[in-house]
């Protein structure tokens, strides 16, 4: 019985792969141009003028540590939780936003140069990134990786980080064509 909630190392490794990749290219992105992520993070609102730079720099070392602690099965667990609550802190900013009104508020989340705005498919997609870093939490089977889960691990992680681009890229495009107010794809 205690199996069935048991992951199989290899599935674990898929997720484990895909956020230690999403949280290592946001922490990688923002600390790069460290100045347009401090004015995005300012636009969110959600801290004093004066915390706001020392906290631009605080939310690209989490998000280094995160990816850094999910490698280690000791720190797994903590990095999972600290991802997870991470993931649900910018699912409860853009909500806050939105709410407010505030929609034209830069999201920060797709790159350098995206002026993309928050959506309220964005708190959706963090609620189940959130989920699914969750279940990364979860005991792992002990059972001896093969050589053909470590082709799976590698393909599994590539075609969901390709899979996650594309999804984020339509949803964008199709949120901001919506707030253009062109009511379709450009």
């Amino acid at each position: 019985m205690n199996d069935v909630f048991m992951l199989d190392p290899a599935i674990g490794a898929v997720l484990v792969g895909c956020f230690v990749v999403l949280f290592a290219s946001a922490a990688i992105h923002k600390l790069r141009h460290l100045q347009q992520f401090a004015h995005v993070f300012a636009g969110y609102g959600i801290a004093s003028l004066l915390h706001r730079r020392q906290l631009s720099w605080l939310i690209p070392l989490l998000e280094v540590l995160i990816a850094a602690g999910l490698l280690l099965p000791t720190t797994r667990d903590a990095a999972a939780a600290l991802g997870a609550a991470l993931l649900l802190g910018y699912a409860l900013a853009i909500r806050r936003n939105l709410r407010a009104g505030r929609k034209l508020v830069a999201c920060g989340c797709g790159g350098p140069g995206q002026g993309r705005p928050i959506a309220g498919w964005m708190v959706t997609r963090n609620l189940l990134l959130a989920a699914a870093l969750g279940a990364a939490a979860l005991p792992w089977q002990a059972r001896p990786l093969q050589w053909i889960d470590t082709t799976t691990i590698a393909f599994g992680v590539t075609a969901m980080a390709l899979l996650y681009a594309s999804a984020e890229r339509l949803l964008g495009d199709l949120g901001q064509a919506r707030t253009a107010g062109s009511g379709g794809l450009a």
